[in-house]
C-alpha cells in the first residue's frame, strides 16, 4: 500500500465499530448508571451530524462562494452557544448574546488570523481550510466556555455571602469577585494547557492523525497541529476572558449589587 493511499471504511465496517456502543451500553444497564437513552441519543446524533456536515461540506467546497462559508460558521457558532445553554442551567442572568457575539468575532478572527497569515491560504475564506480552523476552535472553547460560566454562576452563588461582606466593607464589583472570575477562568483554560503537555507524547491529536491516515507527511502534519495547539490556547483564553468579564458584570446591578440569588 502507498503511503497517500487511503483505506476507505465500507458500511459493514462502519457498523462492525458499533460493537464500542455495545459495550458501553451493556456497562450502563450491569451497573445501572442510568445512561443508556444518553449513549442512544449520543449514537444517531453523532452519525446523523456527521453525514449531513459530510454533506454539506461536499456541496460548499464545490460551491467557493464566501457567503455560504461564513454562513456556515454563523450556524456552527450559533450551534455552540445552544449546547453551552444546555450545560449551563442559568435562568436569572441573561449570557447568550453576549456569549455568541464574543463568540462569532472573537472565532472569526483567529480563523481568518490562521487561515489567511499563518497558513497563507488565497482566498482567506478557502473552506477547506476556514470551515476546519473554525470548527476546531469553536469545539475547544466551546468547552472551556461552558466550565467557565458554571463555575462562575456556581461560585457567585456559594459564596454570596463573602462576596456581600466585601461590597459592604466598599469594595467595588470587581475586588468583589476578583477570586471567583481567576478561578472560572482558570477551569476554563487548564483543559486546553492539559492538551499542550501532553500532546505528541500522550496522544497524537485529531487533526495530525487525520492528515497522517490521509498520506500527509508526518512533519507537514506536526507544523499544522503545532499552530493548532497555538490557536486554540489563545482563542480559549480570549473568548473565556472576555465572557467572563461580561457575565460577571451582569451580575451585579447598576449600583454594583449582587443580583444572583442564593441556591
Amino acid at each position: 500500500m502507498r503511503m497517500n493511499q487511503i483505506i476507505e471504511i465500507s458500511i459493514p465496517q462502519l457498523l462492525l465499530a458499533l460493537l464500542f456502543i455495545v459495550i458501553a451500553q451493556v456497562t450502563s444497564l450491569v451497573h445501572k448508571l442510568g445512561l443508556n437513552r444518553d449513549i442512544t441519543v449520543g449514537t444517531v446524533r453523532t452519525v446523523s451530524q456527521l453525514f449531513v456536515m459530510g454533506y454539506a461540506l461536499t456541496f460548499i467546497f464545490g460551491a467557493q462562494n464566501p457567503w455560504l462559508t461564513l454562513g456556515i460558521f454563523v450556524v456552527m457558532v450559533f450551534s455552540a452557544v445552544f449546547i453551552i445553554r444546555g450545560r449551563v442551567k442559568e435562568k436569572q442572568i441573561a449570557y447568550e448574546i453576549p456569549t455568541f457575539l464574543t463568540m462569532l468575532s472573537s472565532y472569526f478572527l483567529t480563523a481568518l488570523f490562521v487561515s489567511w497569515l499563518v497558513i497563507g491560504v488565497h482566498p482567506w475564506w478557502e473552506p477547506r481550510y476556514f470551515i476546519p480552523t473554525a470548527g476546531m476552535v469553536i469545539g475547544n472553547s466551546m468547552s472551556a466556555l461552558a466550565i467557565s460560566i458554571e463555575r462562575l454562576f456556581s461560585q457567585m452563588r456559594q459564596q454570596r455571602e463573602v462576596v456581600e461582606m466585601k461590597l459592604c466593607l466598599g469594595a467595588n464589583y470587581k475586588e468583589a469577585s476578583r477570586d471567583i472570575f481567576k478561578g472560572a477562568v482558570k477551569a476554563g483554560m487548564i483543559p486546553s494547557i492539559n492538551a499542550m503537555m501532553g500532546v505528541g507524547l500522550v496522544f497524537i491529536p485529531g487533526m495530525m492523525s487525520g492528515q497522517i491516515l490521509a498520506g500527509a507527511d508526518p512533519l507537514i502534519a506536526i507544523r499544522y497541529q503545532i499552530v493548532v495547539m497555538f490557536m486554540l490556547v489563545g482563542s480559549t483564553a480570549i473568548s473565556t476572558i472576555i465572557v467572563t468579564l461580561i457575565i460577571r458584570r451582569r451580575c451585579f446591578g447598576e449600583s454594583e449589587e449582587l443580583l444572583v440569588s442564593a441556591e
